[in-house]
C-alpha cells in the first residue's frame, strides 16, 4: 500500500513536470518524490537482497541513504526556487555542495569497512565500529537539518496560504517535523550504542514506525491540493456528462426542426468523447444549441398571447407545447408570433439555466 501511494504521487508529479519542464519548483518536487520512491524498493527485503547479491553486501544500504539525501535536498530546492531570487538560487547551489560533501563522506565510510558491517538494518548494525556510527550519524544529521528547514518553510507558507493549499502545507509541515524529530532520536541512539550502551528494540521499532507514518503524511500533504483539484474536476466531468445525456430529448426535438442550429464539433475522435476538454466543450455546445432552438421555436408557442405567460408554464406544460410547435413547423405552418423567452430560471445563474433546460428535457422524455 505504501509503495502504491508513493508510486501514484511520483507519477502525478512527473506528469506535472512534463507539463512545465522549465519550472524549477515543479522539477524539484518531482525529483524529490522520485528519489523517495526509488529508495523504498531498495530498502525492501527483495530489493536489498538483489542489490547486495550483485554489488556486494551493504551496497543497498548505501544506495538507500544516498537516495534519501537527494530526496531532502530536492525538497529544500523546491522552497528555495519558490523564492525566485538570485539569493535563493545561490543558496540552492550551496546546499548542493553540502549534500555532495555529506554523500562523499558516507560513501568513504561505507567503503572503508567490510561489506558485512552495513548489511543489516539500523537496529542490528554494530555502532561500535567508528565508520558505521559515522555513516548513520552523518546521514541522519543531514536529514534532520534538511527536513527541519523544509518543515519550517512549509509552516511559514501554510500560515500565508488559504485552503486547500494551507491544509496540504500543514500536513507537509507536520510530516517533515516528525521525520526530523525521528532522525534526531536515531542520532541519539547511535551515540548511545557507539559508547557501548543499548537501546530497547521496542523503542527503535517505534521510531521506525513513526518515520513511515510521517513519510506518508508528507507524501499526502504535497499531493493533497492536486488530488483534491482532480477529484473536483472529475466530479464536474461526471456531472456534465450526465447533464449532456439528460438534455438529449430537448436537443433532439429542436434539432429535428432546426438542423442548422447544430454546431459543428471541433473533433469527432473517440478519445475526445472522454477527454475533459471534449466533455466540457460538448456540454456547452448542447446548451447553446438548446437555447438557440428555443428562441427559434418560441413564436409557435405564443398563440395570440404577448408571450409573458409562457414564463409561468411548468416544464410539463412547456414540453407539451414544444411538441405541438414542432408538429406545426414540420407541417409548414408559418410562425404566428415573435420570438420570446422560454424556460428562463428565476436565478441569474448558468447552473440554474441548465437545471431549467434539464427539467423541460425530462418532461419531454416522460411525455413521449
Amino acid at each position: 500500500m505504501l509503495l502504491l501511494i508513493i508510486a501514484a504521487a511520483v507519477i502525478w508529479r512527473l506528469y506535472l513536470w512534463s507539463r512545465a519542464p522549465h519550472d524549477a519548483p515543479t522539477r524539484s518536487v518531482a525529483l524529490s518524490l522520485l528519489s523517495a520512491g526509488l529508495s523504498y524498493p531498495v530498502a525492501m527485503p527483495g530489493g536489498t537482497t538483489g542489490i547486495d547479491t550483485v554489488a556486494g553486501h551493504g551496497t543497498a544500504k548505501l544506495v538507500q541513504n544516498v537516495l534519501l539525501l537527494l530526496t531532502v535536498y530536492f525538497l529544500m530546492c523546491f522552497y528555495l526556487y519558490s523564492a525566485d531570487g538570485y539569493a535563493a538560487r545561490r543558496r540552492a547551489r550551496w546546499e548542493a555542495a553540502v549534500v555532495a560533501a555529506v554523500t562523499a563522506a558516507i560513501i568513504l565510510a561505507a567503503v572503508s569497512v567490510p561489506h558485512e558491517a552495513l548489511a543489516g538494518s539500523f537496529s542490528t548494525a554494530d555502532m561500535t565500529i567508528p565508520q558505521v556510527a559515522f555513516f548513520y550519524t552523518g546521514a541522519g544529521l543531514y536529514l534532520m537539518y534538511a527536513l527541519g528547514a523544509a518543515g519550517r518553510w512549509s509552516a511559514r507558507y501554510a500560515r500565508m496560504s488559504r485552503r486547500p493549499h494551507a491544509t496540504g502545507l500543514w500536513m507537509t509541515a507536520i510530516g517533515l517535523g516528525a521525520m526530523a524529530a525521528a532522525c534526531a532520536v536515531r542520532a541519539v541512539f547511535v551515540a548511545v550504542r557507539w559508547s557501548g550502551g543499548s537501546v530497547p528494540h521496542q523503542l527503535t521499532a517505534s521510531v521506525a514506525v513513526g518515520l513511515v507514518v510521517s513519510s506518508l503524511l508528507f507524501v499526502a500533504g504535497i499531493t493533497y491540493s492536486g488530488v483534491r483539484a482532480r477529484i473536483t474536476a472529475t466530479r464536474l466531468w461526471l456531472r456534465r456528462r450526465r447533464d449532456h445525456r439528460r438534455l438529449i430529448p430537448l436537443w433532439q426535438l429542436l434539432i429535428e426542426v432546426y438542423p442548422e442550429n447544430e454546431l459543428r464539433p471541433a473533433s469527432r475522435g473517440l478519445w475526445d468523447r472522454w477527454r475533459a476538454r471534449g466533455v466540457h466543450r460538448r456540454y456547452h455546445r448542447r446548451i447553446v444549441e438548446c437555447r438557440d432552438g428555443l428562441v427559434d421555436i418560441s413564436p409557435y408557442l405564443v398563440r395570440g398571447e404577448d408571450g409573458t405567460g409562457l414564463l409561468d408554464l411548468d416544464p410539463t406544460q412547456l414540453a407539451r407545447r414544444l411538441r405541438s410547435a414542432a408538429t406545426m413547423i414540420k407541417n409548414g405552418v408559418p410562425a404566428p408570433g415573435q420570438a420570446v423567452a422560454l424556460a428562463v430560471p428565476q436565478e441569474d445563474d448558468r447552473n440554474a439555466d441548465v437545471r431549467q433546460l434539464i427539467a423541460v428535457s425530462e418532461a419531454l422524455r416522460l411525455t413521449a
